[in-house]
């Protein structure tokens, strides 16, 4: 049995690629209507103007030895980090160590969309575009300014919490990434994930809410150019490795 975190199943059709997803699952988990699905590269994504979940290629989540990652070994609360849907984009992966619900959310243009809450056993597990929405701030090799903290670092900086170090906006991953404070204009974009009961695997295949890749490729073509190379822009396919932030990025700053 498989439990889908978020669009169930309607027809979309990119260049040379179809997806099939459940259109009544996603009426009845999401609220809101499918639309036609369109190419994440576009110059409205690259607004935060869309809400509409975007299907990608099914990628299944594996550990540092290419072994699928097992749910049940997440570290709760702990930040794990992997790259998804393009090889130069970073998500956020959470085990937050209790249920997280479905939540209304919207975007910088006020569109609302339907976070359809955590997966796994205990509904605990949350993925989240690791793209600050104020400033663009992500985690690289070298060193990241956003990461959740378990407890908070200084005063003001709450526990349980995605914390931007860049200009201090919080996000409530409990919450669908909602923002609590901070001049972030919306929510981190949402990473949908299937969860497999029987093996306890996990597999992207979309996103949900407000996309900034366009921004995100504009404004570090150098940098991803030089981290990445010429596949930067590529989407991601069969896997993607999963690591433990503090072994992906030497120096996570706590402000």
């Amino acid at each position: 049995m498989t439990a889908w975190m978020g669009l169930g199943t309607v027809r979309c059709t990119y260049p040379g690629e179809a997806f099939l997803l459940d259109r009544r699952s996603f009426i009845e988990s999401c609220g809101i209507k499918a639309a036609a699905c369109v190419p994440a590269l576009t110059a409205a994504s690259a607004l935060g103007a869309h809400a509409n979940p975007k299907a990608y290629a099914r990628v299944l989540l594996v550990d540092e030895q290419g072994q699928p990652l097992r749910a049940g070994a997440l570290k709760p609360q702990t930040n794990y980090v992997f790259h998804y849907p393009y090889e130069a984009t970073p998500v956020f992966l959470l085990d937050l160590g209790k249920p997280a619900s479905p939540q209304t959310l919207s975007t910088r243009s006020r569109e609302a969309y339907a976070w359809p809450g955590g997966v796994g056993a205990k509904r605990s597990v949350v993925a989240f575009s690791a793209i600050c929405t104020h400033q663009l701030a992500y985690p690289t090799r070298e060193v990241s300014f956003i990461s959740f903290r378990k407890t908070r670092a200084q005063r003001g900086v709450q526990d349980n919490l995605i914390h931007c170090c860049a200009e201090h906006s919080q996000y409530d991953p409990s919450r669908g990434a909602e923002v609590l404070s901070g001049p972030a204009p919306q929510p981190l974009c949402a990473v949908l994930l299937a969860y497999e009961t029987k093996a306890d695997t996990l597999t992207a295949y979309g996103t949900l809410g407000s996309e900034l890749f366009d921004a995100f490729f504009l404004k570090y073509e150098v940098k991803l150019g030089l981290d990445a190379g010429p596949k930067a822009k590529n989407a991601v396919t069969g896997q993607a490795v999963v690591r433990e932030l503090d072994n992906f990025c030497r120096n996570a700053i706590q402000c």
